[in-house]
């Protein structure tokens, strides 16, 4: 399982933004069988702030994205990847 060009385009969009603002410092992309996890940290060694998943077996029910905080509270569930990332950058337009 993979983010696909689109995905990363967004995801990477809001990362920067975070990383030019001094928020973000580092992440990590972890490609599993089941779903495919992008996590954020402020520093190199500790927890990550957010992980933004997909997992394609929830694409018929609550939705194949989602947005996860620290304390493994889920942010934002949703179908459309734009939605679910404004979470993490409440400024960002979706376009699309």
């Amino acid at each position: 399982m993979a983010f696909d060009r689109r995905e990363l385009a967004l995801i990477l969009s809001v990362y920067g933004r975070k990383v030019s603002q001094g928020e973000w410092r580092d992440y990590a992309m972890d490609f599993l069988r089941e779903r495919a996890v992008f996590s954020v940290y402020a520093r190199g060694s500790e927890r990550p702030l957010f992980l933004i998943e997909k997992q394609p077996k929830l694409r018929n029910r609550q939705g194949q994205y989602s947005v996860t905080n620290q304390q493994g509270r889920i942010l934002k569930r949703g179908h459309d990847l734009g939605q679910v990332l404004r979470v993490l950058d409440p400024q960002l337009v979706v376009i699309g």
